[in-house]
């Protein structure tokens, strides 16, 4: 009856299943519990809360740690599950199979006050909830709290609304009444939109989860979500700020692969946890995860002078210290486009053969063909200049890799379609050649890789790239020797960044 060691851990084989509600494998877990204070485990009065129960696998690894570190407090056995299921441990399900899945997990049976269950409790629940009257709270066709559309949320009762309770009230504090030393948990990633996928275009919602369990004023907030929000992302920009300003993340692991984290599952940007310590302000012990070891760990502020995202790259950050430390730093986003630069869809066509005078140039993905200029809607000055255009989507950001996709000339009277960004535009070819020359370097796309987590390639990705004198071409062995770029730091963009050529 109170044997909680499985083999082989069902809660393994679930990690697996799900690309949308992302369980959590028991050994991910327990790094994550790894890094809490351990006296925690002798604490017999600590409480902890996972407000998106799934598989209930943080719940019944943190139970695991207690019934041994409370062992001479509290002999008797019995005494001492009762102590930790009735006393210690909470949790808020997402949805009713998790809850039922959940408690079969901590309590040994899918009912709380059942028979088999490790410590008998008066409801069937036990402290593992799941309100299933919660509903969205609609306001001009949204949901006030997550953002969801009610076009696609206002469902019927007996079909999930994903109306998560933890972060669908203003008092997170009531619903268990009480307060917590530690918030732990894999809160749902995203809402899906039409259209969408588990990619970077669906609404992210784990932030808000993360958000009200500060809110709660918890000792310890412990929490894997994609990492996505070190740079970008869908409303995401607020609470990166706070983060990284906080001062209060005090350790950070990083899995640009989401597969070395959760088997079978491809999360674009790859996943990380972390964790927040409300009374211990300081630098972040950041560590890189690559396969099965630690690739690299840097203590650092989150935050760097002049760059609003978080450096992934532990090498990277001397790298862009003594890049933006240069007086005449200017930023090479300045001449990259907004999306969709003149005014055209990604799925607008053009026509092989000219029909008119005054048609242009259509850079498209078939390749080259016309438009009628009466179609284009902004940047008309450009039209008869020098530019570049290159993908606004292109790698996902791992490295190593070419990080931007393919750069291409664009000659007076071309534009280019809502694919593409337009850099530019140059007054000379020269001017625009050399400035391709300089996009082709590895110090170049190093660079952008410090800002770029995903597929996406929009102009703010370049933030942290020097622009550079046009009127001559760029090399990196001229680029090293102008940042003073020691040995180490060569080596690792020229091991990291891939060769690329320039499209004529």
């Amino acid at each position: 009856m109170h044997d909680l060691q499985h083999n082989p851990d069902v809660l393994s084989c679930l990690a697996n299943l799900s690309s949308d509600e992302v369980f959590t494998p028991p050994e991910v877990a327990n790094a994550m519990l790894d890094m809490l204070p351990q006296e925690l485990w002798q604490d017999s009065k600590a409480t902890f809360l996972d407000p998106a129960c799934k598989s209930g696998v943080f719940l019944r690894e943190i139970a695991k740690r207690l019934i041994e570190g409370l062992k001479d407090e509290i002999p008797d056995l019995q005494t001492r599950l009762d102590h930790i299921f009735q006393k210690q441990l909470y949790g808020i399900a997402i949805t009713d199979l998790t809850a039922l899945l959940s408690r079969r997990s901590l309590y040994g049976s899918k009912w709380a006050n059942s028979k088999y269950s490790f410590s008998r409790f008066d409801t069937a629940e036990g402290l593992i909830r799941l309100n299933p009257k919660l509903h969205h709270t609609w306001k001009n066709g949204r949901c006030e709290f997550c953002g969801a559309s009610q076009s696609e949320y206002d469902r019927s009762s007996t079909l999930e609304s994903h109306a998560y309770e933890f972060i669908h009230t203003y008092t997170p504090e009531k619903i268990f009444k009480m307060k917590f030393d530690v918030i732990i948990g894999n809160p749902p990633y995203q809402l899906h939109t039409a259209g969408s996928d588990n990619g970077a275009q669906a609404k992210p919602i784990y932030h808000l989860f993360i958000q009200q369990a500060i809110q709660l004023m918890p000792k310890f907030v412990v929490m894997i979500s994609p990492s996505r929000w070190f740079s970008g992302g869908w409303g995401l920009d607020e609470f990166r700020n706070k983060m990284m300003n906080s001062n209060k993340i005090r350790e950070i692991h990083d899995y640009q692969n989401s597969l070395d984290c959760f088997s079978g599952v491809d999360i674009k940007g790859g996943v990380s946890y972390f964790l927040y310590n409300r009374d211990n302000e300081g630098k972040c012990k950041f560590y890189t995860h690559n396969s099965n070891y630690i690739h690299s760990m840097s203590e650092r502020l989150l935050k760097e002078d002049g760059c609003d995202i978080i450096i992934r790259y532990n090498e990277m950050i001397s790298i862009y210290r003594k890049v933006h430390n240069k007086k005449e730093f200017e930023s090479f986003s300045k001449i990259v486009s907004g999306r969709s630069p003149y005014g055209l869809n990604t799925n607008h066509c053009g026509y092989s053969k000219k029909k008119s005078s005054s048609d242009v140039v259509y850079f498209e993905r078939k390749g080259f063909n016309f438009i009628s200029k009466s179609k284009i809607l902004k940047n008309y000055e450009s039209i008869e200049k020098f530019k570049l255009f290159t993908p606004k989507t292109a790698e996902d950001g791992k490295l190593p890799g070419k990080v931007i996709g393919n750069i291409t000339y664009g000659n007076p009277g071309t534009i280019c379609s809502g694919t593409y960004l337009m850099i530019g535009p140059f007054s000379s070819e020269i001017e625009m050649k050399n400035a391709a020359s300089y996009m082709a370097t590895k110090f170049f796309r190093c660079l952008v890789a410090a800002n770029k987590i995903s597929q996406d390639a929009y102009a703010k990705v370049y933030q942290a790239v020097p622009i550079q004198d046009f009127s001559k071409p760029w090399t990196d062995a001229e680029l090293y020797a102008k940042y003073g770029l020691d040995e180490e730091e060569i080596a690792f963009i020229e091991s990291m960044i891939k060769p690329m050529d320039v499209e004529a």
